[in-house]
C-alpha cells in the first residue's frame, strides 16, 4: 500500500499505482513458502467492507474510513453510512454458508452467506476432473466450509468474474493452495497485497481456457466487459455463469408456462431476460457499442443456460415458457435495450 500523511476525515488514502506494489513476483520480506493455509489466522482482524465485503489490508479501524470500492458510481455507500468488520467478527455473529445442487447436476453447487452480507453474491462450485474450480468469490470462509471443500477435493482455481467480488479471495487462494484468475484490465482494484507472489493469475486476452497442472479443464473465462472493463462471464459444460456481467431481469426469470387460463401459455415476443449495466444498484446501462463488443465474444460460443449473481437468477433453454433458447434471450435483450437508447440503426440489430 502507499499511505499519505492522514487526514482528519480520510485516514487512508489509495494511488493508482497501487498495483505496482501487489504483483512483484515474490516479494523481498518473505521469500520461504508456508504452508497452506497458516496465512488466514494473520489476517481475520483485517477490515472487511460491510457493504460490499472488500478486504483491506489494513487491521486499525483509525487508519482506514472509506471504502475504494464503494466510492466507485458502480457501487454505493448505504443510507446507514461507510462501515467495516471483520472476518473474526463476522464467525462471531452467526454466519453460515449454504450449499444447494444445480438441480440434479452435482457438477455445480451454488455456495451463498446466511443471513445475507454485504452484496449477497453467491459462488459456484464447479466440479472438473481435474479438480473443483470456483467461479467468484463470498467474503465469509469459515472451518464448516473449508472441510466440506476439502472433504470432495479442495479447490484447483478459482475465478472472479469482477472487483465486486474479489471480497476474501487471498484467503480462499492461501486455504485451498490454488491460483486466483482475475482480468488484467481491473487489477488497479485490488486492496490486499499478495505476499507470496504466487496467488494471482492474471487473464490479459479475451478468453482464457481454465487448466490445472498444465492440463485444459475445458472450464473458459471469457472476456465480455462491460461492466468493468475486464468483467468476466465462464462457460462450462454448457453453462454461461454470468455473475453481473449480464443481470439477469424479472422477466428473464418469470413462468408463461402455466396460468388460470391454459389456452393463453408461453412467453410473450418482445420481453427482455437481461439488462447490460455499467452500475447495477445505481441503474446507469451500458452504452451501445459496448454491449455490441460483449456480443462479439459471447456469440461465437453456444450454451443452453446462464447462472446469474444470486439465487433464483438462472435461465435455461424452454424455460418460463420461452420457445427460444437461452443463447437467442440474450441477443434479443442486447438489440431490445439497444433500440430504446434511440439506437435503431446499430450493427448489432442485424445479428440473428
Amino acid at each position: 500500500m502507499t499511505p499519505e500523511t492522514p487526514s482528519p476525515r480520510v485516514k487512508f488514502h489509495y494511488e493508482s499505482t497501487i498495483q505496482d506494489a501487489f504483483e512483484e513476483p515474490l516479494h523481498a520480506f518473505q521469500k520461504a513458502n508456508p504452508p497452506p493455509g497458516s496465512l488466514i489466522s494473520q489476517t481475520e482482524n483485517l477490515l472487511i467492507c460491510s457493504a460490499c465485503g472488500t478486504q483491506y489490508d489494513v487491521d486499525d479501524s483509525a487508519m482506514l474510513s472509506r471504502c475504494r470500492i464503494c466510492d466507485d458510481p458502480r457501487q454505493y455507500v448505504p443510507p446507514t453510512g461507510q462501515a467495516f468488520t471483520r472476518a473474526a467478527e463476522m464467525k462471531r455473529c452467526g454466519y453460515r454458508n449454504q450449499w444447494r445442487q444445480f438441480g440434479d447436476d452435482d457438477r455445480f453447487w451454488s455456495i451463498w452467506t446466511e443471513p445475507k452480507f454485504a452484496i449477497g453474491q453467491r459462488a459456484i462450485l464447479v466440479k472438473t476432473p481435474l479438480g473443483n474450480i470456483l467461479w467468484d468469490c463470498i467474503t465469509y470462509l469459515d472451518a464448516e466450509t473449508i472441510d466440506r471443500i476439502n472433504a470432495i477435493g479442495g479447490l484447483a482455481a478459482i475465478v472472479i468474474s469482477h472487483p465486486h467480488y474479489y471480497t476474501t479471495h487471498l484467503d480462499w487462494a492461501d486455504t485451498f493452495d490454488c491460483p486466483v484468475y482475475l482480468s488484467w484490465e481491473d487489477k488497479q482494484w485490488l486492496n490486499r497485497l499478495d505476499r507470496l507472489g504466487k496467488a494471482r493469475t492474471f487473464i490479459e486476452g479475451s478468453e482464457e481456457e481454465i487448466e490445472v497442472r498444465g492440463e485444459r479443464t475445458g472450464v473458459k473465462a471469457l472476456k465480455l466487459g462491460g461492466h468493468f472493463p475486464g468483467s468476466l462471464v465462464c462457460l462450462a459444460f454448457g453453462r454461461l455463469l454470468i455473475a453481473d456481467t449480464l443481470v439477469t431481469t424479472p422477466s428473464g426469470v418469470g413462468d408463461w408456462s402455466t396460468g388460470s387460463d391454459p389456452t393463453k401459455t408461453g412467453r410473450p415476443d418482445g420481453m427482455n431476460s437481461y439488462a447490460f449495466m455499467w452500475s447495477i444498484p445505481n441503474m446507469i446501462p451500458l452504452p451501445p457499442d459496448a454491449i455490441g463488443r460483449m456480443w462479439d465474444i459471447l456469440g461465437k460460443h453456444e450454451f443452453t443456460s446462464t447462472h446469474g449473481a444470486f439465487i433464483g437468477t438462472d435461465v435455461r433453454d424452454g424455460s418460463g415458457g420461452s420457445s427460444i433458447g437461452v443463447k437467442r434471450r440474450v441477443l434479443e435483450s442486447m438489440q431490445l435495450q439497444v433500440k430504446m437508447m434511440g439506437w435503431n440503426s446499430h450493427t448489432l440489430l442485424a445479428e440473428t
